[in-house]
């Protein structure tokens, strides 16, 4: 078994309709997020939610604005480093950063 490794957990919390240069934000993100050479972006649409205004985003007929986490788990050296980056790409949302353990895991192909 392998040795669980300290990392951060980096949580990006805004809506659909956040754009950056004209792209929805969570590409954006990704797309720093790989050229900046990261371990990996995740990112998650909401069902429902609401933030500091306390409007609630949720489905429309005519809207889109669901909420958006992009998630990042890397090494707290990368997260640092990203982290000024993307915050410099949002107008408004939320940052999340947790300590959390990982381990790698990897079946190997049958014979």
């Amino acid at each position: 078994m392998q040795a669980y490794q300290p990392a951060k957990l980096l949580r990006f919390h805004f809506t659909e309709r956040d754009r950056y240069k004209g792209k929805p934000l969570y590409e954006a993100i990704v797309e720093k997020c790989r050229e900046m050479k990261m371990a990996g972006a995740t990112v998650f649409r909401g069902l429902e939610g609401y933030g500091d205004t306390a409007e609630i985003h949720r489905p429309h007929v005519l809207t889109h604005d669901l909420p958006i986490i992009v998630q990042i788990v890397d090494t707290n050296d990368n997260i640092q480093r990203l982290l000024p980056v993307v915050e410099d790409m949002m107008d408004k949302g939320l940052i999340a950063i947790s300590d959390v353990s990982t381990v790698r895991t990897r079946k190997s192909e049958p014979g």
